[in-house]
């Protein structure tokens, strides 16, 4: 909400500077958005009246006009503003004045000069000029009795600032100028003074009845029927100035009005053309299908679930929002309906949103209007309609149908204190709730003492005894509180040794040369059917934009699109990481403090490598990183636990170049190339590789154990050995130490491969030759020969009852 100081202050005016001003109120939860000036500095503008206007001799766009500026003197001044006449005010800038600062960001200084050889000692302003709109279509004319010679700040009282409040939904009684005043008063004790309404004596006895069908609609309705009106009178101008400065453009007088109390009191309220309703207004629940033209020149269909006024042909309103264009005043009106309703906050939210717009009005019902002056406020805008537009009043129409009841709310004052952290008085807490003007009564309970406090008709907050605890303390003031250290047992979780923290394994991925991305954890929908084959993924019910309208249940997509966005940016080599939770349906996930029913959410770890496997250098040839560089990367991060790949198939990944990681068994992820349809339908030069694990796997490590050196040698035998072309690394080394050799085999290392290119006697077309190492030792004792041959036998068994292998002739 945004408004004048000058404003607030004529209400309550505490002996405050601006800035302490906004400041308690930002410390009362009222927090001050911005302080803006009304008009930036200059120096050296008066009221002037221009005397003579005549043609320029040299120039057909230009006059010399004879002003007076209050000295006795009269200034000859050459002026281009198509509105210049004789005998308007405006400001002018007389020789030394500096205007606010242009394009070039430098002050403005007027000088004595010539325009096509006449003279000019000065230069009458637009208001662009003096910095107080952003766009002028000539100078800025003055009310009529202003004085000349004063200056202009003074006049048009420039030295004046904009508060923007930034409001949270609560504080409904906060929305107008007066309940920002009321605040102020009981923060500060500063006397409150608002605007006295005196009933408007009738002139006439015209009505306008009114039906109210729905009193979960509407609580409250009041209405005045006003004969002979001139709608195209004049707006005061320190009613446009008031409403300029909270916003608001000037319409018409009766619009003005209407806008003006609002800004002021907080009262919507709405202006009917009398003339254009056809019989009696019915204030009811509209109803499927009707269609109402609203002011702002939208058509909106209905249904039962918006509130309405209706005469006896159509809809002419939307209820607390806005009103319809058929009954709306204009230059041609003459009679009027004025209504003001208090209309349920839970009848008006988010009905506005539903036809994507907001009004004042909605913004204002749907939080809570105070609905005890609703009679008051009319009496208030009739008699500005009356001195300004002139007319007739008829008696005041008010209709109490159905007023919120406040429910009283107790505070203990034992249960302040120890929320607030600092002994409180009940004399305290009295003297706040009496600057307040909260009703409340006090009870004595055994050792401790209650307040009840029975809410007054424009404070819809205060519901529960928390509520009253707040406006104790922010009264005050939360400056006062003590500054002490949180008294809460702070236990630290010990981690196990045999874990280690997501940190890091975000380190030890940073330290492969990857650099980590942070994504939404909602995504596209596409990219869960393309890279997970999730074709129902977890939908958003209010997503941020119409795009990213699923939670993920893979990070694969997040770190192409990253991809995208590098290679848009001329990038050649990426190396991407991201740590983060996927969302996947799952009936046996139980609620719990970490967790809800239905669905998993594991952490995983991801990455994405493409483009050459090494920077440029001089030392080897350049070349694309392949899953085999990727593979030693996941294999190092898993270290010192053994992974195995075995051939799979992922719905993101090249069918022929995917591996499932696994784990003592357990599979934990997967590693391979991006498919190929993928990478052209994501728009790649080439195909990243990239890799998905469980990141529980990653933070599991083996606790050291300590091994003695070993007493004896080992021994080592290299066996050449005939495969099949098919036969996995994994399963030639898994049968090699699998053998029963007694627990001498230690270890073996595939060193050969050798294919011949012709055929070669032993080795059949579909075969090759794996040259394998073998270590062998005993702890205890020297190894003999026929041990060795015993063990070595007991290898060639098991790895031609395994893989079908033999040793090469």
């Amino acid at each position: 909400m945004q408004f004048p100081e000058s404003w607030l202050r004529s209400f309550c005016n505490p002996d405050l500077n601006t800035q302490q001003l906004a400041d308690l109120l930002t410390m009362a939860g009222l927090e001050v958005e911005e302080l803006q000036p009304v008009a930036p500095p200059f120096t050296g503008v008066v009221v002037a009246q221009v005397l003579e206007v005549a043609k320029h001799p040299d120039a057909d766009r230009l006059n010399v006009c004879k002003v007076d500026v209050g000295t006795g003197e009269v200034l000859q001044i050459v002026c281009g503003a198509p509105n210049v006449r004789p005998g308007i005010k405006v400001p002018c800038a007389t020789v030394g004045a500096e205007l606010p600062p242009g394009t070039d960001g430098k002050p403005f200084l007027i000088k004595k000069g010539k325009l096509r050889g006449v003279e000019s000692h000065g230069m009458l302003c637009s208001a662009k000029e003096l910095g107080v709109a952003e766009e002028s279509n000539g100078l800025h004319i003055l009310a009529d009795d202003a004085s000349v010679g004063q200056d202009i700040r003074e006049h048009l009282k420039l030295d004046d600032t904009l508060f923007t409040l930034k409001l949270t939904p609560n504080l409904a009684h906060c929305l107008s100028v007066a309940g920002i005043a009321r605040e102020v008063s009981a923060l500060t004790g500063a006397p409150l003074t608002l605007p006295a309404t005196a009933p408007v004596q009738p002139a006439s006895d015209a009505r306008l009845k009114v039906n109210v069908q729905a009193s979960e609609l509407c609580g409250r309705f009041g209405g005045r029927v006003i004969q002979g009106v001139n709608p195209q009178a004049k707006t005061p101008a320190w009613m446009v100035e008031r409403l300029a400065r909270c916003g608001q453009r000037s319409v018409s007088a009766l619009v003005d009005i209407s806008n003006y109390v609002m800004f002021e009191l907080g009262q919507p309220s709405h202006v009917f053309d009398l003339d254009k309703i056809h019989g009696e207004l019915t204030v009811r629940w509209g109803q499927a299908g009707e269609t109402l033209k609203l002011l702002n020149g939208n058509t909106v269909t209905l249904d039962a679930q918006v509130g309405v006024i209706a005469d006896a042909n159509q809809v002419e309103s939307l209820a607390g929002i806005m009103g319809g264009d058929a009954t709306s005043v204009g230059d041609d009106t003459k009679n009027v309906y004025l209504e003001a309703a208090f209309w349920w906050p839970k009848a008006i939210a988010g009905r506005a949103r539903r036809y994507n717009f907001s009004t004042d009005a909605s913004h204002r019902y749907e939080r809570g209007v105070d609905p005890a002056p609703t009679a008051q406020c009319i009496e208030y805008i009739t008699q500005l309609i009356l001195d300004i537009c002139g007319g007739q009043a008829g008696p005041l129409d008010d209709q109490t149908v159905n007023l919120p009841s406040r429910q009283p709310v107790t505070l203990r004052l034992s249960r302040a204190q120890r929320v607030i952290g600092m002994p409180v008085s009940l004399a305290e807490v009295q003297t706040v709730f009496q600057r307040l003007d909260l009703p409340f009564s006090t009870q004595a309970q055994g050792e401790d003492t209650h307040l009840i406090v029975t809410p007054p008709s424009w404070r819809f907050d205060l519901q529960i005894e928390e509520d009253l605890i707040e406006e104790v303390v922010r009264v005050i003031g939360f400056d006062k509180l003590p500054r002490r250290a949180p008294k809460a047992p702070v236990q630290a979780q010990v981690r196990p040794e045999a874990r280690r923290g997501l940190y890091a394994v975000r380190r030890a991925v940073a330290a492969r040369g990857y650099q980590e991305a942070i994504t939404f954890s909602f995504v596209e929908a596409r990219w869960e059917a393309d890279f997970a084959g999730n074709t129902q993924p977890i939908q958003l019910l209010n997503p941020i934009t119409s795009q990213l309208s699923v939670m993920r249940s893979t990070l694969v997509g997040s770190l192409v699109e990253v991809l995208k966005t590098n290679l848009a940016r001329k990038a050649e080599r990426v190396r991407l990481f991201e740590v983060g939770r996927v969302f996947r349906r799952d009936a046996s996930v139980a609620d719990g403090p970490q967790s809800v029913a239905g669905f998993d959410q594991p952490v995983r770890v991801a990455g994405l490598a493409y483009g050459p496997a090494d920077v440029l250098q001089w030392g080897q040839a350049s070349r694309n990183v392949d899953f085999f560089d990727v593979k030693g990367d996941v294999e190092s991060l898993l270290a010192p636990r053994q992974a195995a790949f075995v051939a799979a198939e992922h719905p993101a990944f090249h069918p022929g170049r995917c591996a499932q990681v696994q784990v003592e068994g357990r599979i934990v992820g997967f590693v391979g190339e991006l498919h190929p349809k993928w990478r052209q339908a994501y728009d790649l030069p080439q195909a990243p590789v990239l890799f998905e694990l469980d990141a529980t796997a990653l933070t599991e490590r083996e606790v050291p154990r300590l091994t003695s050196v070993p007493r004896m040698q080992s021994v080592f035998r290299d066996l050449a050995l005939v495969v099949n072309d098919r036969t996995p690394h994994d399963a030639l080394i898994g049968a090699i130490l699998a053998a029963p050799s007694d627990g001498l085999v230690r270890g073996a290392r595939l060193f050969d491969i050798y294919k011949p290119k012709s055929p070669v006697t032993g080795i059949n077309e579909d075969e090759r030759s794996l040259a394998v190492r073998i270590e062998l030792r005993d702890d205890e004792q020297t190894l003999t020969d026929e041990r060795i041959d015993a063990a070595v036998q007991a290898v060639l068994q098991t790895l031609n009852d395994k893989v079908g292998a033999r040793v090469r002739a």
